[in-house]
C-alpha cells in the first residue's frame, strides 16, 4: 500500500510539473506574439508564475533566438533556435524549416527596450516565487541588498502572498534592508533600522554602521541611539549563533578524536605500547579514500551516478587495508615491545618517519583532495546557525564507530577475550585464550579504527603525509585523562578536549588555545593520575 501511495504521488508530482511548465510556455507564446500594448497584462501573470524555464527563454529572446512562423494566414507560432535547430515553444519539439534564409514565414522577434527592461526585472525576481523556500530567502536577501526600488516593489508584492513564516520573516529583513537606501523620512528609516535589529540582521551590519556614522557628524541622537541599539542585538545573536557553530565544530572535531582514541585505549590498555605511528594510520585511511575515489573516477567517470559510491565503498576498504598492515606490523615488529615502553616509543616515532615518507614517495609531499558526495554537500539552518551535512555526518559516524565497538567487546568472543586480557594477561592463558592471537587480532581492530577516523577527516580537510601527527598527541591526551583502557572515559574526554579547543581558538588563538587545553589536563592528572575512569589493565601487573 505504501508503494502504490508512493508511485501516485510521484505521478501527481509530475503531472502537477507538467502543468506548470505548459502554462510557462503558453504565456510565453502570448508575450512573445502580443503588442505592445497587450504585453504589460502578459508580463504580470509572467512574473507570478516562478518557472526556472523563464529565465532560459528570456536569454535566448535576449540573445536574437526567438523567431515567430507563419504555418498558416490564422495561425503563428513562436520557434527558439537551440544548437542550429528550431523547436516549438508550445511543446518544444523540433520543427524542420529547409531554408532558413529564405523561409518568408520565419522572422526573428525582437523586444522592445522597455519590454527588455521589464522582462529582466522578471528574470531577476524569478526565484522569488520558487517552490524552494531556500531559494526564495537567498533570492530575497540578494535583492534587498541591491536596494534597488524595482526590487523594492517586487518583495514588497511577494510578501503579501508568501504562506512559509521563515521566508515572510526573511523577505521582511530583505525589505528593510533596501529601505535603508529608500526609506521615504527619517521616521520610516528608524523603524527599519530597530527592526533589522529585532532580526538580528547580520547583512544590515555595515548598512547601519555607516547610517550611525553620518548621524553623528550631523548630529542626530536619538538616529545614533537606535543604530547603536540595533548593532548590540545584531552582534549579541551573532555571538550565540558563533557560540552554537563552535559546539558544532568542537563536536566533530571531538568525533575524530573519539573514534583515534579508541584504538589507542584499546592497544594501549591490552598491550601496554605507546604507539607514536597510531596517527599514521590515519593517513593511510585518507589516501585509501582517495586512491578508491581516483579508481571510481577513471572506471565510471566522475559525473556519473557510480562516482557517487566511491567514499561509501572507500570506508569499508580503509579499514580493511589498516588492519592488514596493523595486524603484520604486529606479527613482524610490536609483538617483540611488550613491556618496553621506552624501546616502543623509539621504535613507533621511527615508524611514523619511514609510513610519511613512504606516503610522499607513493602520493607526493603537497596534500591531496577527496571529493565530497554531492549527499554531503550543502548545509541547513537551526535557529540561524547553519550546519553543514559533513560535520554533522562525522558525529553521526562516531557515534556508529561507539556502538560497533561496544557490540564487538561486549557481545562477542573477541571481546570477551580482550576484556580478560586486559585484567589480567596470565590468568586469561591460564583459561586457554590465545593470547597471542588476540594481541594480533585487537593491535589490526585499532589501526582500523583510526584508518575509519582519516576517512571521515578527509571530508573536513585535505589528506596529507603528516594528517595524523595533528592528532596524535591529542589522542594520547584523550586516552590519559579518560583512563587507560577505558571506553567511556575516552568518549567524554574525547568530546571535552574537542569542544573546548574549539571555543577557546577565537579568543586565544589555536596556538594558545591549545596551551591552555593542555595545561588544564597536566592539572586534572594531578588531581586525579588515573584519569576519570583509572582502570586496572595487565600494563600495571609485574
Amino acid at each position: 500500500m505504501k508503494k502504490i501511495l508512493l508511485l501516485l504521488g510521484i505521478l501527481v508530482a509530475t503531472l502537477s510539473a507538467q502543468a506548470q511548465e505548459d502554462a510557462t510556455r503558453d504565456v510565453l507564446e502570448r508575450l512573445a506574439l502580443a503588442s505592445s500594448s497587450e504585453q504589460s497584462a502578459i508580463t504580470e501573470e509572467l512574473s507570478a508564475l516562478g518557472d526556472p524555464y523563464i529565465k532560459d527563454f528570456v536569454d535566448a529572446w535576449r540573445t536574437g533566438e526567438v523567431f515567430s512562423y507563419d504555418v498558416s494566414e490564422s495561425e503563428t507560432i513562436v520557434l527558439r533556435k537551440v544548437s542550429e535547430k528550431f523547436r516549438r515553444l508550445s511543446n518544444d519539439e523540433i520543427f524542420e524549416i529547409a531554408d532558413e534564409e529564405n523561409d518568408e514565414n520565419l522572422s526573428k522577434i525582437r523586444p522592445s527596450r522597455k519590454l527588455r527592461k521589464v522582462l529582466k526585472t522578471i528574470t531577476d525576481t524569478i526565484d522569488l516565487s520558487s517552490p524552494d523556500p531556500r531559494a526564495r530567502i537567498e533570492a530575497a536577501l540578494k535583492l534587498g541588498l541591491s536596494q534597488k526600488t524595482d526590487y523594492l516593489e517586487a518583495l514588497q508584492s511577494k510578501i503579501e502572498t508568501e504562506e512559509n513564516e521563515k521566508v515572510r520573516l526573511k523577505f521582511e529583513e530583505a525589505i528593510n534592508i533596501s529601505l535603508l537606501a529608500n526609506a521615504e523620512d527619517d521616521e520610516a528609516l528608524k523603524h527599519s533600522i530597530a527592526r533589522l535589529g529585532e532580526l538580528a540582521s547580520l547583512p544590515a551590519r555595515d548598512g547601519i554602521i555607516g547610517i550611525q556614522n553620518e548621524a553623528t557628524e550631523s548630529g542626530d541622537a536619538e538616529m545614533v541611539a537606535i543604530c547603536a541599539e540595533a548593532i548590540k542585538d545584531i552582534d549579541s545573536a551573532q555571538k550565540t549563533i558563533e557560540r552554537w557553530g563552535n559546539l558544532v565544530r568542537g563536536m566533530s572535531t571531538g568525533s575524530v578524536l573519539l573514534i583515534v582514541a579508541f584504538g589507542l585505549a584499546i592497544t594501549f590498555g591490552l598491550m601496554g605500547i605507546i604507539n607514536m605511528a597510531h596517527g599514521e594510520f590515519i593517513a593511510i585511511g585518507g589516501y585509501t579514500c582517495y586512491v578508491v575515489q581516483n579508481l571510481f573516477a577513471d572506471a565510471f567517470g566522475t559525473q556519473s551516478a557510480a562516482y557517487q559510491w566511491f567514499y561509501w565503498t572507500a570506508i569499508p576498504i580503509s579499514f580493511v587495508v589498516a588492519g592488514v598492515i596493523g595486524y603484520g606490523l604486529e606479527k613482524g615488529m610490536f609483538r617483540f615491545l611488550y613491556k618496553r615502553p621506552l624501546e616502543s616509543l623509539l621504535a613507533t616515532w621511527g615508524l611514523s618517519m619511514i609510513m610519511q615518507q613512504l606516503f610522499r614517495l607513493n602520493f607526493g609531499a603537497a596534500n591531496v583532495q577527496v571529493n565530497t558526495p554531492d549527499v554531503l554537500i550543502g548545509n541547513f539552518e537551526v535557529a540561524g546557525v547553519a550546519l553543514s551535512y559533513t560535520r554533522i555526518f562525522v558525529i553521526g559516524f562516531a557515534v556508529f564507530v561507539i556502538l560497533m565497538t561496544w557490540l564487538l567487546l561486549s557481545k562477542t568472543n573477541l571481546g570477551l577475550y580482550i576484556r580478560s586480557v586486559m585484567q589480567n594477561r596470565n590468568m586469561a592463558s591460564s583459561l586457554g585464550i590465545p593470547v597471542s592471537k588476540v594481541n594480533s587480532l585487537t593491535f589490526a581492530f585499532g589501526c582500523g579504527l583510526a584508518a575509519l577516523a582519516g576517512a571521515a577527516l578527509s571530508q573536513i580537510g585535505n589528506v596529507g603525509p603528516t594528517m595524523g601527527q595533528t592528532y596524535i598527541v591529542d589522542s594520547f591526551m584523550v586516552v590519559v585523562v579518560g583512563g587507560v583502557g577505558n571506553l567511556l572515559g575516552a568518549g567524554l574526554s574525547a568530546m571535552g578536549i574537542g569542544t573546548v579547543d574549539q571555543f577557546l581558538q577565537p579568543y586565544w588563538g589555536p596556538v594558545m588555545g591549545k596551551i591552555i587545553v593542555y595545561f588544564v589536563i597536566i592539572l586534572f592528572l594531578q588531581w586525579k593520575p588515573g584519569g576519570l575512569f583509572p582502570t586496572k589493565s595487565r600494563s600495571m601487573d609485574d
